[in-house]
């Protein structure tokens, strides 16, 4: 189900037009139907989610769940987002390998950054 499909449905259920949510949201007029060949800002996104008040998980087809992840700050969001639209088209099992480099170059940047931490603790003492 496309991310211009998933906010049709939702706008039915609202009784509004994609017009009414592009101005709602101070998305650009004519924006959201351009999505089905174009990539819209994670921005966008999100201000499409929060106007129906669910996931853009949801809106991005990948769960039919609408309830959002409010625990999340701002920055796992984007990034959730960027990844998402990222790893489209690829198969499961090439998601779950890059999801596995993502994580082993988070832990070593964090390593790097915690070490780098002590250098600087250890040259002020």
């Amino acid at each position: 189900m496309s991310l211009t499909y998933r906010i049709k449905e939702l706008a039915d259920q609202k009784k509004v037009t994609f017009a009414e949510i592009e101005r709602n949201t101070g998305i650009s007029n004519g924006q959201i139907r351009r999505w089905d060949t174009s990539s819209p800002k994670i921005e966008n996104i999100q201000k499409v989610a929060d106007y129906f008040d669910v996931s853009t998980d949801y809106l991005l087809g990948r769960t039919n769940t609408p309830a959002r992840e409010e625990n999340l700050p701002e920055e796992a969001l984007s990034s959730q987002i960027m990844f998402r639209m990222n790893t489209e088209g690829l198969s499961e099992a090439e998601v779950d390998e890059l999801k596995d480099e993502v994580d082993r170059f988070l832990r070593f940047r964090r390593s790097e950054i915690e070490r780098e931490r002590e250098l600087k603790q250890d040259d002020k003492a």
